[in-house]
């Protein structure tokens, strides 16, 4: 409930330091190598140990399992500011979290307390292994299958478009565990980059996020135990698509983040830049771009908090908040960081300022963990089901 020193959807004076905390680690250790990880293409290795020395790497294990225990709006707070500075190095936290979440929603507690303090410590990472070569948008096409074998499973099959690949210790794996039953013979299941027969392809070359690496994923043979699978078989797709519900939201954080870096670098820009004798800030026309920049980036975030506010209830109209904060925060990404490449006109076609690099990197967001058309498959879907807005 809000109260009358704090008006509903503002921050608390803990998120607000925690929101403070992420952006003075971001300011002194992120931001300064934000051009260098995108121009190296290379994992922002300063980034991580500076996130995991101040736990912000993956806020959002509870601390029964060594976390932080930071709730849905702490969370999409770090990732926020980490993109501010940097994309590629929010999806460090931003991945964790879509690892980890199947365990979080679904696994015993065993298998949570083997492969999560890990994590928590900043010792391994997390990845999700959803679509493949031939199932994107149509996950339930996936053709990686898991065949019974004695006390475990076989694996194989081919993972795509795996964000971290390689990077990352562990692995969430959607698998066919009975191919006549459709989506519900789909089931998740922990595998180690250690396993014997995982192997991963080249990295991919992107247009951005470009110090996250992205891989092929390989599953030849790999033999796991049972005691590995995530939740009971043929329960994989339901507790993937339960995942995406949460995650989504770290998306539209990300996507808020790489707008607000754009828009604080474009402000400052037109203060300074002359032309015709004064700042370009004070056109009108300049003046009336800015302030859309701004309305639309505040419009986002706060569809992104009140989205993240359910997902820490695991509200019934999480999966319509999470697919509406995605699409139109990164709807806002792509448009404010184009916006800010005019601002800049010439100078922001070049690698000599940031925005050109904001704008490639928002680009993604508009495309993983579901295209912005199926957000909007998903909002009508919720829609016409009858789920409304539920303050």
């Amino acid at each position: 409930m809000s109260t009358p020193d704090q008006p509903m959807f503002a921050l608390s004076e803990e998120h607000q330091a925690i929101r403070e905390a992420v952006r003075a680690v971001c300011d002194a250790k992120v931001a300064p190598h934000a051009a260098e990880v995108d121009e190296t293409a290379e994992f922002p290795k300063v980034a991580y140990d500076a996130l995991a020395a101040a736990d912000f790497h993956a806020p959002h294990i509870p601390e029964e399992y060594a976390g932080a225990g930071a709730d849905a709006l702490a969370t999409c707070l770090v990732i926020e500011e980490v993109a501010r500075a940097c994309a590629s190095s929010s999806l460090i936290p931003a991945v964790n979290k879509l690892g980890t979440m199947p365990l979080l929603v679904a696994a015993s507690h065993e298998l949570k307390s083997r492969y999560l303090p890990p994590v928590a410590r900043g010792e391994a990472m997390f990845s999700y292994c959803l679509s493949e070569p031939e199932a994107g948008s149509d996950a339930g096409a996936m053709r990686t299958r898991a065949v019974p074998d004695g006390d475990g499973y076989v694996l194989n099959g081919v993972k795509r478009w795996i964000t971290n690949a390689g990077v990352s210790d562990y692995y969430t794996v959607l698998a066919v565990t009975d191919p006549d039953q459709g989506r519900r013979g789909i089931s998740a299941f922990v595998v180690e980059r250690a396993d014997h027969g995982v192997s991963f392809g080249a990295a991919e070359k992107k247009l951005g996020i470009r110090g996250s690496p992205t891989r092929e994923v390989y599953l030849d043979d790999v033999r796991i135990p049972a005691g590995r699978m995530i939740g009971d078989e043929g329960t994989g797709y339901a507790t993937a698509m339960k995942t995406l519900d949460h995650t989504r939201v770290t998306i539209a954080a990300q996507a808020v983040g790489i707008a607000q870096g754009a828009l604080d670098f474009a402000l400052a820009y037109a203060q300074e830049r002359q032309q015709f004798g004064k700042a370009i800030s004070e056109f009108q026309g300049l003046q009336f771009m800015l302030a859309d920049m701004g309305m639309k980036i505040e419009a986002a975030r706060q569809l992104t908090y009140a989205a993240a506010g359910r997902s820490e209830r695991d509200a019934a109209d999480l999966t319509f908040f999470g697919a509406a904060a995605k699409a139109f925060a990164s709807d806002t990404a792509m448009a404010v960081t184009v916006d800010a490449v005019q601002v800049l006109g010439g100078y922001g076609f070049t690698r000599d300022y940031p925005v050109e690099r904001m704008m490639r990197d928002a680009k993604v967001t508009q495309i993983y963990e579901g295209t912005n058309q199926v957000q909007r498959i998903v909002m009508a879907r919720q829609l016409l089901a009858g789920v409304q807005s539920q303050l």
